[in-house]
Formats: structure tokens, sequence, C-alpha cells
């Protein structure tokens, strides 16, 4: 619990100030820098950036003029939180000296080493960072498309998705069945479909009672199972169920007109239908030539470099990071670590190796939360775990340390937020 706390006093994990050095570039050169993706990853990149060499030009380049955070938006399904806690805008990021540009990025010249702007405006760079979250595979499971999710609503990306899934919550009625499809790996934040079950599970055990859940995964084990089952079976006895993919969990196809999920053995008739589809990096990616056959970006784990193209560098959930999880605080170590070798590259230096830190916090009630740590360094490529470092919460702990995690989740929430849009 202790190294807990010292994550949060330090930042995030990963704090800049003290770890990078600042860098400096001759006075005579103005570097360009342009990052696309105004996430966890990317704003915090451009304004590691920034604060790293001021003479460094930095645009960040996002369509979206707010911000809406996954983490804790399963709070706003459960009715504990509202849709605009979730909300952050760009003007501190602004106000340190990055130039925003609010619309979408369209496409990348490598040669020329540009960046097509929705408006037909072109950046020029001397480095591009790509940090563009997640995009669905709407192919991938038949019945599943973009009109579907209107009715089965994924939500994971925070916004009007997850008030769309809340307001089908708010109108079941007592004793309706919640199917929640979990993708197989890899996807955005491991542990989140496992959280939001719990979440609504603690919804529906107060105003629903006689309403259960059920989990149909494409996999056989899932992020902190033990933590959860044993929050599972103390809060919600018989409201959750969770079928893993032996046992037939797995989604073979919906049909949203008549609310069937069906899987190789059985169909079910939910209420409430939440379909996690499986996904790969956002489009950008694709379009600038980073992304393989997987749909995921490969790269060096020193400086993020991506290992298609030269001169960009690919962060946050897009990236193929080894055994770093997709999530915020990922993103975020990633993001300074990037920063920083971005910064040496500018200047002719070399890169140093970096750990990078991830705690990813869930919640299987408000004031119950659970914990897993990782501390990865680059071994042969690759980021790895540090041998004997990180680690999970005690199973069998008592109230008060499920309660104290839920209150370092949410300080963690705060100083994140805090540190990269604030």
């Amino acid at each position: 619990m202790r190294n807990r706390r010292d994550f949060l006093k330090t930042g995030v994990g990963v704090a800049a100030t003290g770890l990078f050095p600042h860098v400096a570039i001759g006075q005579t050169a103005s570097p360009k820098v342009v990052v696309i993706g105004g996430g966890f990853a990317g704003a915090t990149c451009a304004r590691m950036l920034k604060r790293l060499d001021p003479r460094i030009a930095i645009t960040l380049v996002e369509q979206n003029p707010v911000f809406t955070a996954c983490p804790f938006s399963n709070e706003v399904l459960a009715g504990l939180r509202d849709i605009k806690d979730q909300e952050f805008d760009y003007k501190k990021i602004v106000g340190d000296g990055v130039n925003l540009a609010v619309m979408a990025a369209t496409g990348i010249d490598h040669q020329a080493r540009t960046v097509s702007l929705s408006d037909g405006s072109t950046l020029a760079y001397d480095r591009l960072v790509v940090a563009p979250g997640v995009d669905f595979r709407w192919d991938a499971l038949p019945g599943y498309t973009e009109a579907a999710a209107e009715r089965m609503p994924h939500a994971w990306k925070a916004g009007a998705q997850t008030l769309l899934l809340r307001q089908h919550l708010e109108a079941m009625e007592d004793g309706g069945l919640v199917v929640i499809a979990a993708p197989a790996n890899p996807y955005r934040c491991p542990p989140g479909p496992y959280e939001r079950a719990s979440l609504i599970a603690h919804y529906l055990k107060a105003k629903k009672p006689k309403s259960k859940i059920v989990i149909l995964d494409t996999k056989d084990a899932f992020s902190k199972q033990k933590l959860f089952e044993e929050g599972w079976k103390a809060l919600y006895p018989g409201l959750v169920e969770w079928v893993p993919l032996s046992q037939g969990g797995k989604v073979t196809s919906v049909e949203p007109a008549s609310m069937t999920v069906a899987t190789d053995f059985d169909k079910h008739k939910p209420a409430v239908a939440n379909i996690i589809p499986p996904q790969k990096a956002g489009k950008i990616a694709e379009l600038a030539g980073v992304a393989d056959r997987t749909g995921w970006c490969p790269i060096d784990p020193l400086t993020f470099a991506s290992t298609l193209q030269p001169n960009i560098h690919v962060i946050g959930d897009a990236a193929i990071a080894g055994a770093m999880p997709k999530s915020a605080f990922a993103a975020n170590s990633q993001a300074k670590v990037c920063a920083a070798a971005v910064a040496k590259l500018l200047a002719g230096g070399t890169v140093a190796e970096n750990k990078l830190v991830n705690t990813c916090y869930s919640l299987v009630a408000p004031d119950y939360g659970i914990t897993v740590a990782g501390v990865y360094h680059p071994v042969n490529g690759q980021l790895v775990d540090v041998e004997g470092a990180g680690g999970t919460s005690p199973v069998n702990a008592p109230a008060t340390t499920r309660a104290l995690e839920a209150s370092l989740a949410n300080g963690w929430f705060k100083t994140i937020t805090g540190e990269v849009f604030g």
C-alpha cells in the first residue's frame, strides 16, 4: 500500500521532473513536432516536450475540443458520477505554448514530412508522434455495426455511448438480463469489462435486485480475476455470472433487431446488451503506415519510434508495448519516455533506457478498490516485466484495505487529469 501511495506522490509513475533533464537545442534550430491525438498519451507528450525545451514548436492535433476520459466512466453507468466530471479541455496545454489544431488528421506524407488536416492545410514536422487510441473492428463480429451500437452500446469510448448505455440500464425493468460481451486480447483497459459488471451490479443491487448480469467472454482468464470474483461473491452473490471461452462464452453473432446475442452453444435475449467489439489502433495509424497486420503499431521500446516508418513515434493504446497493458496510466508513462527521447533525438543526443510503470485501479464498489501494478523495461526489442516488481492487491484483504484502494483510485484520477489537463 505504501508503494501505491508513493506512485501518487510522484505524479503518475514516471515523473518527468527530475527523471528527465532539460534538453538544450541549438539557438538557431527550431524543430517542429506534431502530436496526433489529445488523450492521456498525446496531451502528456505535447505538454512534456514543451516543458523539456520551449523552443520546440509543438502542434497538438485533436478533432474534439473536449476530451472525455474513459477511466471512471463506469461510475457514470452506475449513477455514481456525472459525465461532466469526465470532460477536460485543452486551455492549460495551449497556455503552456502548445499549438492546438482542433480538426482531424487525414494523411501523412513521409517524404515531405507533413500531416494533412481535414481543412485542407498541412503541418510540417521533424518528428511526428501518433497517439490515436483505438478504433473498432466493425467487421469482426457478425451483426455488430456502428448502427447496431445504437441498440447494443459498446460504451468503450466515453461520451455519448456511455450515456446511452446508462439510459438502457435505467429503462430496464427489474428482473431484466444484462449481457456484457468481453473481447479477446488485446484491447483497451483489460480489467474494464469486469469493473463495468461490478459497478452495474452495484446499481442493480440497489435499484433492480431481481436482475442479473452475464459476462460472455472470449477468454478463459482475465486481469485481476481472483480479486473480482472475490468481490462478486462478497457483494453481489448470484447477480454476476462469468461465462469463459471454454464454457461457450465467445459471442459469435448478434441480432440487434431481436436483441439476440449468440454463442457457440446458446442464444441470449438480454434487456440490455453491452457489446465490446474487437479493437485496433486508431485510423490515422493505418494511414500513417505505422500499423502492421495485427492492426496495432510495432515500436522500439527505448524511444517508442515506429519500426515501420522513420521519424514517427507511437504511444498509448495504439502501440504494441509488450507486457505493458493498454491503460491511461501506461499511456501517460509512455508519453513521458517518448517526449524525453524525441527531445534528445532532436538535439542529436543518445537516448538512455528508462523503466516504465503502470498501475491499474478498478472499483468493485464505490468503497471497494483493487489494483494491479507493473514495472517494465526494454529487453530484446520488447517491453517486459521487471522481475519481482509490481503485483496485485492482496486476496482476502479487510474492508479497510479495499476502501483505501478505492480512495487511492480516486486520488490517482485527480492526479493524472490535473497533471495532463490542469
